[in-house]
């Protein structure tokens, strides 16, 4: 099986489907392209016009991040998904509340001004506080010794706070030691630590400066 994966280098959902590509050892190719400026070929495999999508062995693909990723997983062995059917409901779940975490942070980093940087930032703190809530394993992750999608499709978001230094001067993640242990064991992972560019830093802070002057001195990048 071939695969490629079209990809945004600072998008945090291609982050996903790379991230269970690595864990999974599934070897793939990816080609990088400009969202502001798409190639004409982009807008025939993607009908939303997002990343990621995943071609496969030239004539099939995918898109939408979650998909993308359960695809990956049904068709290779191990499973990363819970075997208890509520269960592997409510991981689905968790995991679109993940995607609306990455939005608030998203909001963040384009904000115009101070209004929409501290909306975005109040929002996503309100979300890590209800994530700390529902943590109830002994971790290290979601579920308890056994990593899953879930996650992955939230260890992009834990990258870019510790990135951005949201843990420390901004204090995202106050008061929720919880999801702090959890963020701390998803970064040490090697599927995780090897799922950006090796310049992603650099690359996502001149994103940044381009995208919010605001935001950029907020971050103090």
């Amino acid at each position: 099986m071939k695969l490629e994966l079209i990809s945004f280098k600072i998008c945090p959902f291609v982050q996903r489907s790379v991230i269970t590509l690595n864990y999974k050892e599934v070897p793939f190719e990816t080609t990088y392209i400009d969202l502001s400026n798409p190639p004409s070929w982009f807008g025939e495999i993607s009908p939303l016009g997002k990343v990621p999508v995943l071609r496969i062995d030239d004539n099939e693909v995918l898109f939408e991040s979650a998909i993308i990723c359960e695809y990956l997983d049904e068709v290779t062995p191990g499973s990363l998904q819970p075997n208890d059917p509520l269960r592997r409901a409510q991981n689905r779940a968790w995991a679109e509340f993940a995607s609306a975490a990455i939005m608030d942070l998203s909001a963040m980093i384009h904000a115009p001004d101070a209004d929409a940087f501290n909306g975005g930032q109040q929002r996503l703190k309100g979300k890590l506080n209800t994530l700390e809530e529902a943590f109830d394993s002994e971790g290290p992750y979601f579920n308890g010794e056994q990593v899953s999608l879930l996650d992955f499709s939230i260890a992009p978001l834990f990258n870019r706070i510790d990135l951005l230094g949201l843990s420390g001067p901004l204090a995202m993640a106050e008061d929720c030691p919880k999801v702090d242990d959890w963020a701390e064991s998803l970064l040490q992972l090697d599927a995780v630590r090897y799922s950006t560019v090796t310049d992603f830093p650099e690359v996502l802070s001149t994103y940044i400066e381009k995208k919010s002057p605001y935001a950029f001195k907020a971050f103090s990048l």
